[in-house]
């Protein structure tokens, strides 16, 4: 039986957590578990215990669960060995708590008697009505109450993209990603084994979070393969679940059986299955958490038709190829019209074609007027802008070098920062006017993550795409999701 909102609530939104098995060692999980609770800023109640009753970052700790005021705490968070953990959610239930989260091993992963202890405690936790998240899990996040329950790093921003991942590894991949990009995360929670609360499970609960616009979830297999993607189908009806999944060659599937107990089912089967219900697969995890960025920040697209703007051609010959190579994306040819006004905007020298290249020849204002001037078009649903950051590229370099102080520099310096500024904050200004897609890419939003352009799609709430490439391949998951929503309306 799935869990019930009111235990979904209880473990992304407690009252108050208790982490039971506080320890006073840094390196412990008792001791990170505490601290990042408490780093993280949630302002609900925090108890702890330990055996030995001794404080712990500065929380005086209980000797055991009795001690807990009934009905004030949500939320086990459960360090202890695994031996205890029985008798311990035994007393939590009797305090009120309606959620646990366990990073105990040693369960189904570990063979015949782990595998018969984990339905015991499947087993105890439905007739305790507790939901149980784990075994064997790294923790739960949920940034809308602030909450950080988990055994590593990092917090992530928050945002509008929930994860659910068999594995705790994926999970912090996920949240690293998000730190460094500015798209932040509403839930998220390390499924462990799964033994009483699925993967699938969480994405249902996040079909119906407010605060949650796009699924994100990590499989390595599951008990029952047809069901899951059933489940999913009636997932993706409300919003869209972007897959990785582990276990898709021979070696992956013997890797995933030994970390979390998990069978690999028929990979071909399985893309076929993801295909026909609207599941957006991505083959590795920096286009996993493309597809989910473009999925949170970027409007739906009314149809398949791109437009590249590029500052320079090479790159614009490289997004033409990948947006030729794309499944559901067409480079069409420039409208007679639209090439008529970016006539009057460009030197003759610019193409004059798709890519539109701008050749050198933009002053200072054409990037936000070919921007707005491309996007207004009919014959236009998307736009791939390349480029961004050059200026304020040289800009570094000429204030680091041993010239600043000369005449001039100082000025033109901040004049190609703000420029660049403009440019951000334009693509995503016509963006929101038009109501269509302009994705940002350049490889500054990793080499240099301060430089103006790339800073500034990040505080406009948008993902920089570190290359063309990846640009393209999220575009053409959010065509295709649009599709298949259109299919099903």
């Amino acid at each position: 039986m799935s869990p019930t909102a009111e235990q979904f609530r209880a473990l992304f939104e407690p009252r108050g957590v208790l982490v039971a098995g506080a320890s006073t060692h840094p390196g412990k999980f008792g001791f990170v578990s505490l601290h990042n609770i408490l780093a993280s800023g949630y302002a609900g109640k925090v108890w702890a215990t330990n055996l030995d009753g001794a404080p712990v970052l500065g929380i005086d700790t209980l000797r055991s669960v009795e001690e807990l005021p009934d009905g004030e705490c949500d939320l086990v968070f459960v360090c202890t060995p695994k031996a205890a953990n029985l008798d311990l959610l035994r007393s939590c239930a009797a305090k009120g708590i309606r959620a646990a989260f366990l990073t105990s091993a040693g369960y189904g992963e570990a063979g015949e008697q782990g595998r018969i202890d984990e339905h015991e405690l499947t087993q105890l936790c439905a007739e305790l009505g507790i939901l149980l998240a784990g075994p064997n899990g790294q923790g739960v996040v949920s940034t809308p109450v602030s909450l950080c329950a988990q055994i590593v790093a990092p917090y992530p921003p928050a945002g509008s993209i929930g994860v659910a991942s068999q594995s705790g590894n994926f999970v912090s991949s996920f949240l690293n990603l998000a730190t460094a990009s500015g798209v932040g995360i509403s839930r998220a929670v390390s499924a462990g084994n799964a033994a009483a609360t699925t993967v699938a499970d969480y994405l249902s609960w996040y079909a119906t979070d407010d605060v949650t616009r796009v699924a994100l979830a990590y499989v390595e297999g599951m008990v029952d393969g047809r069901g899951f993607m059933e489940r999913l189908g009636t997932i993706t009806d409300k919003l869209p679940v972007v897959l990785l999944k582990g276990g898709a060659t021979s070696g992956g599937a013997k890797a995933a059986s030994s970390h979390t107990g998990s069978l690999a089912t028929d990979d071909r089967v399985f893309d076929g299955a993801c295909r026909q219900m609207g599941v957006t697969r991505a083959p590795t995890v920096e286009s996993a958490f493309d597809a989910a960025a473009t999925f949170a920040t970027q409007p739906s697209p009314r149809g398949n038709r791109v437009v590249v703007i590029t500052t320079a051609g090479g790159w614009g010959v490289v997004a033409a190829d990948a947006v030729t190579r794309a499944r559901h994306l067409e480079l069409i040819d420039l409208p007679d019209d639209l090439r008529i006004e970016i006539d009057g905007k460009l030197p003759p020298r610019w193409s004059g074609s798709n890519p539109i290249d701008l050749a050198g020849g933009e002053t200072r204002d054409t990037i936000p007027e070919i921007l707005e001037l491309v996007a207004a078009h009919p014959d236009v649903d998307a736009i791939i802008y390349l480029g961004l950051g050059i200026q304020s590229n040289q800009a570094r370099m000429l204030r680091d070098g041993p010239h600043h102080s000369a005449d001039g520099v100082e000025r033109i310096v901040a004049y190609h920062e703000r420029q660049d500024t403009r440019f951000a904050q334009a693509a995503h200004d016509v963006s929101l006017a038009t109501g269509k897609p302009i994705l940002t890419a350049t490889e500054l939003a990793v080499a240099d993550p301060t430089n103006p352009g790339p800073a500034t799609v990040r505080a406009t709430g948008r993902y920089c795409y570190p290359s063309a490439e990846r640009a393209v391949a999220a575009l053409d998951h959010l065509v295709a999701d649009a599709n298949y929503r259109a299919r099903r309306a």
